[in-house]
């Protein structure tokens, strides 16, 4: 089955890329859009409507700021970085126009298992990326050290709240390549019974 219907929400759903950071160029979204998409991000299942998630936009005007603190922090947790490893963390903080960091953020008193709270955070992970395509945007979540930093994570949340990812924003610089796919039969089966 193929979809050629670009207005077509499955067509969306079946184009949707990840866009390299590093090659995102502007434009990136406008106040108005980036709203839109983190209210379309914030639809997400949520067993116990707690939204277990945080967003947290890091500006134009903050790009510095934040590589201040990425090489801060990564060497207060590696000494005697490399030249190299030091230029990464600040290029890492400037890619793409825009950024938004998810954050998890467990409701510990709750009921609801923190797994399934964790799961919900990176379900709207996920509807922001398919909000960005949705928009015309691109966007690449990433990890890396900087997600798994306490340094970092401390610089936008608490003790308890995970960085689930760097979201980064904005209009494909090239052509985006289509990366190879799980073979259908490997990913799916059917459950028989007893």
């Amino acid at each position: 089955m193929t979809f050629n219907d670009l207005s077509s929400p499955l067509s969306l759903l079946a184009t949707r890329r990840s866009g390299k950071p590093r090659d995102l160029i502007a434009p990136g979204p406008d106040a108005d859009q980036m709203r839109a998409i983190l209210e379309i991000a914030a639809r997400t299942p949520d067993h116990g409507k707690l939204a277990p998630w945080r967003f947290v936009i890091v500006r134009d005007d903050q790009r510095d700021a934040l590589a201040d603190l990425l090489e801060h922090a990564y060497r207060t947790e590696n000494p005697a970085p490399g030249k190299l490893e030091i230029e990464a963390m600040r290029q890492y903080a400037r890619q793409a126009p825009a950024l938004v960091v998810v954050l998890s953020s467990p409701r510990a008193e709750s009921h609801i298992p923190v797994w399934e709270q964790e799961l919900s955070a990176g379900a709207a992970a996920m509807n922001l990326l398919h909000a960005v395509h949705a928009s015309g945007f691109a966007g690449g979540w990433l990890t890396g050290w900087p997600a798994y930093s306490p340094t970092v994570r401390d610089a936008f949340g608490s003790g308890i709240e995970r960085v689930v990812g760097f979201v980064f924003i904005g209009t494909p610089g090239k052509a985006q390549e289509e990366r190879p796919r799980p073979d259908y039969a490997s990913v799916v089966s059917e459950w028989r019974g007893a």
